[in-house]
């Protein structure tokens, strides 16, 4: 398994993926429905053209040679490059556990050489997502109510310094 840059030509992949992920983290929080809402309107094929071509960005994936098993992608708000947004992290949902998630977000911390801090949401009910990432290093900074999930968001950052 290696991390490399995303092309083009990895987004049916990479859309696909994320749906299935989404699916099965989230089915049984928000309903299978509205998680196929949420992955058409942020993780369609167009919309992650647009994230590859965002500046002060990277789009990662994790590719085994034959298929790719896990997404990830990071921006620095604002043209703040002190400061990085992990926009998503997706892993197949029958590879998790294998070092995969570790991997590619090592690689976005490595990518972004002068940030001080990287840091992401999560909906507070997805507890292996909150365990995988303090796992990894992150503290929990807050929290955020977001009204059309109804969730609530915990924040969560890793000073890279």
């Amino acid at each position: 398994m290696f991390v490399r840059t995303a092309s083009e030509r990895d987004l049916p992949e990479a859309s696909r993926l994320i749906g299935e992920s989404l699916h099965a983290a989230y089915d049984a929080i928000y309903g299978a429905d509205m998680v196929d809402g949420i992955a058409r309107a942020l993780y369609s094929r167009a919309a992650l053209k647009t994230a590859i071509g965002r500046p002060l960005s990277e789009f990662l994936v994790a590719d085994d040679g034959v298929a790719i098993a896990g997404v990830a992608f990071a921006a620095a708000p604002d043209d703040n490059d002190r400061v990085v947004d992990v926009l998503g992290l997706y892993v197949l949902p029958a590879l998790q556990g294998r070092g995969i998630g570790g991997m590619l977000l090592q690689e976005l911390e490595e990518s972004f050489f002068e940030t001080e801090r990287i840091r992401l949401e999560v909906d507070a009910r997805n507890l292996r997502a909150l365990g995988f990432l303090e796992g990894e290093g992150y503290e929990r900074k807050g929290e955020r109510r977001e009204e059309v999930l109804q969730a609530t968001l915990v924040t969560l950052d890793k000073s890279l310094v």
